[in-house]
Parts: C-alpha cells; structure tokens; sequence
C-alpha cells in the first residue's frame, strides 16, 4: 500500500526552526503575572486561555506546531506514515525522549495518554476530540481501551480511524494528547495536576498557591538548545492594573491578562510603552446571530440587510481599536481564510430596499441578547443603533453569560452578540469553526449553534473537505473550506463583526520574534523560545 511519508530527515529540520529575531542569549528569569490561580496543570484536563501554554511548556505531543505560526511539524514523533485511506496513521517515536523523573518515554505512554483522556472517568473536557479514532463510542462509554490505538513495539504508535479526518493530526497537537507517564499519574492521583510530570521543555519546581508558580528548565529536553530562560515566574493575585504599573516600573515582563482596557489607550498613547506592545491575530470572531428558524431571520434577505447596516469601524472603536473589521466567520488568521472576500458593505440604504423587498418596509421589533459584562452591552447599544437606522428595533436583554447561553441553545434568542462568549478555536484548523457553531449537528437544543442554521449541501462540502487527509491536497481541501465559508455568507445566519486583536506587553529586555509573543496557539506567551536581552 502506498504511504504518505514525512522523512525523519525533514522532522528533524522542521523540529529546531523557531521563529527567531536576533541569536538567543540563554539564561535568565522571566516575569508574568495574572490575576487569578492556575487552575491545574493536568493536559487532560486543562482546557483555559491562561493554563494551555504552561501545560505545552511542560508537556509534548506526537505534533506540534511551528513557534509563532499555525503550520504543523512533528513533535515526539519522529516521523509518520497514512495509509492510501487515510484511516491508519502510524507514528514513529523519537529515541531517547526522556520524562521530567528521568524515565525515557515509550509507545506504550502514547497508547495509555490517549486512553487516559478518553475515559470517563478521568472527566476530560477534550474527550470528543478523539471522537474519529476507532472504539471511541465504548471507550467513552465505559473506560474500556481504545481498539484503535496500539503499540506494536517501543517506538512505534499506530491509531486505527474509524472515518477520515483531515484534523487528526491538530488533534494530535492539542494539549489532550500531551504524554504523561502513567506511574507519576497514578502515585499522584488527583494531585496530579499540581504535581504534573512531562517531556517538556520546563518542569514545574514550585507552587506556592495563590502566589506563584515556578518552571524550571529541562536540561535534558530533547530540542537542542531550547529552551533560552533559565526559568519562567507566573505571579498569581495580581490585579491588571497594579501588573501594569509593575511593568511599567520594570519589576515584570508579560502582563499575562493584557493591557486592562482602562489603560489601553493611555498605553498606545505613549510611544516609549506602544514599542514594547506586540499585536497580533487571534483564532476569534466576533459576530451577531440570527435565529433562521423564525421570522424575520427566517429570510435571508432580512439577515443580508443586518450584515448591511451595521457600521463595524464604529464598533471597533467601542472597544479602542483593539480589533479589526470581520468579513466572514474565520478570522484572518485561520487557514481557510479567503482574502479577496470583501463581505457585505455598509450601506444603510441597500440594507433598507432588502428588508422592504422582504415584506418589512417599515422594519421590526426584536431582542438582542447580551452577556452583561463590559463592554459588551456597550457594543449591543452600538449594533442597536445601528439597526435603528434602517428601521429594526432591537430590545436589548443584557443578561449572565450562562443565561445567554441558555437562550442560544433553547432557540430562544433572536439575536445574539456573542461577545464574550464568542468561539475561539480549540486548533488552527477551518474545520473547528464550522461543526459546533455553523453545521447542522450544532443546531440542536443546548448547541452552540445559535442561529439553528442548517444547510445540508454546506455540511456535505465540509464532511468531503474533512475526508480529504493527503497533505499533498491540502490547498484543495482549505479551498473546500474557503467555499463553505462563502456560502454561510450569502445563507448569512451571523453577521460578522470584528476579530479581536491581541496586544501583548513585554519589557524592553525580552527577546524573541513578535510572533512568539503573540503566538496563535501558546497563549499569551510561547515560554520555549523567548529570551531575555540583558
């Protein structure tokens, strides 16, 4: 059978090629603050902004991604092989990958790390991920192992699908997949993550709860030279505001929760401070939703007339500028993204001929739900007016985030602003923006497809994108996806509005390519290749 090869050659120059400025200067301690406590640092659990890139700093998987990007490379594996079906992948280990405790790392830690997950008991958030390997149903139902994972010999993994996946290797990448050596769990227990044992480059030295973290560098790590630091301090209770004042005195180096929107504009106002700010994308969009099921959503011409009226420049600057206009549901920054799609122009008197060409010369009344912490009502007010304009009268209900939730899943909400709620993807891959929040399968009672869209061409379009496994297809199979997006937008179930931009302050003294500072899938920093100057 022909196979799909990734060269052990090619693994190894893709696994040493950071995103770097400048040469690394090795040594040091790094500074970063947050306001709350890490909740663990278990892979199989984890599952926040804040945790996710101190798990990665600790722990590898068989794939990983390039520092600062969204592009694929090997990780633990060495190299891998798919089958011509794409229902076999058959990972080969690197040799010598030692854990944290001194015990090298064999196949058969793949095999009970993946199992781990899967098991209820173990009660991972990220079990569905693992959904396409084969005996995933009873797995899941009652912990027993996985028929589709085994480990013909020490360094060999192979995972038996039960359909193709084009995301199988992101999910290979994600923090559930992360290894851990099966003693360590078991003598630890439930103070696992506190006392988390890994392959990473750090290992976690100290935690003080409610004060700080401490991670050490691995000597032994299996990258050459990585990582820089000597060591990383996460400083927990800190308030945003009093870190930023900490930073601005040069007593920190990476406020983790951001620039505190209070201080934002006073911080991008001061060109000595704006030049240690770092922007980037984020996998993120922000947007309104529409209940098609009902009326006035159940016409597109009345949801193309909302795409029409609102003024997302005027929203943008609700929120200080701290993102960029959306055109389509990815975000500019996902694989898939098609960049000559200008999306629907703000044009008050077009959207006006639409809804009057619908039946509502003189508009409508309706409910916009809200989460209710700022600024998002801020920006509910704005889209109100906005709709205002070409005759909709959008009453707003600002309401708990679990709430709104609540109404979105029950069908009830007309329209939403999902703000503070909004997806971001869990990988850099088109797909994780279509399923849970666009596709027929999410708009079921309790789904997070709001808008209870359903087009059943589009989720056979994005079921053939997602059978297309061969890398050597991949600008064909985000083709598919790019088509899938373009005709959610002429369906128009959302409006899209914004992508919130990250903007990362670091201390004059680190080092390290922006793009590791605001790195697409180690939030908010990528430990592993940053460095400090001085």
């Amino acid at each position: 059978m022909k196979k799909l090869i990734l060269s052990t050659a090619l693994a190894a120059m893709m696994a040493i090629s950071p995103a770097l400025a400048e040469t690394p200067i090795p040594g040091g301690n790094m500074i970063v603050t947050y306001k709350d406590d890490v909740a663990t640092l278990d892979p199989a659990i984890g599952y926040d902004w804040q945790n996710w890139s101190m798990i990665k700093s600790v722990f590898d998987g068989l794939m990983d991604y390039e520092p600062g990007t969204t592009v694929l490379r090997p990780g633990l594996a060495e190299s891998y092989t798919i089958s011509d079906d794409g229902l076999t992948y058959t990972f080969k280990l690197r040799p010598g990958v030692k854990f944290h405790n001194g015990r090298e790392m064999v196949a058969e830690d793949v095999v009970y790390s993946i199992n781990r997950v899967v098991n209820p008991a173990t009660q991972s958030p990220g079990q569905g991920f693992f959904g396409m390997i084969e005996g995933f149903d009873a797995s899941a139902a009652d912990g027993s192992a996985l028929s589709g994972v085994s480990a013909p010999d020490a360094s060999t993994v192979v995972f038996k699908l039960s359909r193709p996946d084009a995301t199988f290797l992101h999910v290979m990448a994600l923090n559930f997949s992360y290894v851990v050596p099966k003693e360590v769990v078991e003598a630890e227990g439930a103070d696992f993550g506190k006392k988390p044992v890994g392959t990473g480059a750090f290992s976690l030295t100290e935690w003080t709860l409610g004060q700080r973290l401490v991670f050490t560098k691995n000597p032994d790590y299996w990258i050459a030279g990585v990582p820089y630091l000597d060591s990383f301090t996460v400083e927990v209770g800190q308030e945003p505001v009093v870190a930023l004042l900490r930073a601005q005195n040069g007593e920190v180096d990476i406020p983790g929760d951001g620039i505190p929107p209070a201080k934002f504009t006073e911080v991008m106002g001061d060109p000595a401070q704006a030049a240690n700010v770092v922007e980037g994308g984020q996998l993120h969009t922000g947007y309104i939703t529409m209940n098609v099921t009902a009326a006035p959503f159940d016409k597109v011409e009345v949801r193309r007339a909302v795409n029409m009226a609102i003024n997302k420049d005027r929203i943008v600057q609700v929120i200080n500028g701290r993102a960029v206009p959306a055109t389509q549901p990815l975000p500019p920054s996902m694989p898939g993204y098609t960049k000559d799609y200008a999306g629907y122009a703000y044009d008050i008197d077009a959207a006006k001929a639409l809804l009057a060409g619908a039946g509502y010369p003189d508009g409508f009344e309706t409910e916009l739900y809200v989460m209710n912490t700022d600024p998002n009502p801020r920006i509910a007010q704005a889209i109100q007016q906005d709709l205002k304009a070409i005759g909709i009268t959008a009453n707003i209900r600002s309401l708990a985030q679990a709430n709104v939730i609540e109404a979105g899943g029950a069908g009830t909400a007309p329209m939403i602003w999902s703000g503070g709620m909004a997806w971001i993807a869990d990988f850099p891959d088109p797909s994780n923006f279509y399923g849970p929040i666009l596709g027929c399968g999410g708009a079921v009672e309790g789904g997070w497809n709001w808008s209870k869209y359903c087009n059943a061409d589009l989720d056979a379009l994005a079921a053939k994108a997602d059978s297309t496994v061969d890398p050597a297809r991949a600008d064909e199979r985000l083709k598919l996806w790019s088509d899938v997006y373009m005709g959610v937008m002429e369906d128009a179930p959302w409006a899209p509005v914004f992508n919130e931009q990250r903007f990362t302050l670091k201390s004059p003294r680190m080092g390290g390519a922006d793009a590791l500072y605001v790195d697409p899938v180690s939030i908010p920093v990528n430990y592993d290749y940053v460095y400090i100057k001085e």
